[in-house]
């Protein structure tokens, strides 16, 4: 009987020695609506963006080196460049130089030489047809000449005044179609007759082996024409001085 059934001891036993009753047992030991707060927070904050401070900025200045510097100032526009080339070459059209002096005065005397044709033609035209048409026997006749003689002598001089009326027309044309160059030209024609007139031989000491080389330097024509008068002066004086000496 005492097999069969369990005594109350070997049951206490039993419950005693049950493994859920040696598991700890957790109670919570914070407060829930701390608990709820605290996810709460967690959760806007998680939401919401952080805000940016903005730090007050500074202003910072960097000095150019030499080397930017000399790029700097090196450096400029399409425009400037351009205008400073458009005026370096109206600077240099408008210059008159020497060797341009020259071909200007070579033309001058081109239109000086034209303009002398033209009226000592013109003259003569004009001479005749006044004597062919007017009544010069009361001149013809004071002049104890032949009359044919005497009427070809006034024909020619009409001729001759045209001649010699032709440069100052010459000039005034020419003058008005370089009119940006007068004052240009009239200073160089000053400087080139005082060189001419301080370097040029002395002709009293002229002969027929040693004759005088261009005196008025007419035949000047170029920079390169100057020199050589130059030197031909020289190789005058050293003639001279050669002649002398003997």
């Amino acid at each position: 009987m005492l097999g069969a059934t369990p005594t109350l001891r070997t049951a206490a036993i039993g419950c005693r020695l049950q493994p859920a009753l040696f598991t700890p047992c957790t109670y919570p030991t914070t407060n829930p609506s701390l608990r709820r707060n605290q996810s709460t927070c967690t959760n806007t904050t998680t939401s919401t963006p952080r805000r940016r401070v903005q730090l007050p900025k500074r202003n910072v200045t960097f000095k150019p080196t030499s080397a930017t510097a000399r790029h700097a100032s090196t450096a400029t526009s399409p425009h400037s460049s351009t205008a400073t080339s458009s005026d370096a070459s109206a600077q240099s059209t408008d210059h008159l130089d020497w060797n341009t002096f020259f071909k200007l005065r070579k033309t001058r005397r081109w239109y000086q030489l034209g303009s002398s044709v033209g009226t000592g033609l013109g003259g003569f035209v004009g001479g005749a047809q006044v004597l062919t048409m007017s009544d010069m026997d009361a001149l013809v006749s004071q002049i104890p000449l032949d009359p044919f003689i005497t009427l070809g002598l006034i024909t020619f001089t009409c001729g001759g005044v045209g001649w010699l009326v032709g440069p100052i027309i010459g000039t005034g044309v020419f003058n008005w179609r370089n009119r940006k160059f007068r004052s240009q030209m009239d200073e160089k024609e000053k400087e080139f007759y005082r060189r001419i007139k301080e370097h040029r031989v002395d002709p009293s000491a002229s002969s027929m082996a040693n004759p005088v080389p261009d005196y008025y330097g007419e035949k000047i024509s170029s920079v390169a024409g100057y020199r050589q008068w130059l030197k031909d002066q020289r190789a005058f004086n050293k003639k001279r001085t050669t002649y002398i000496s003997y």
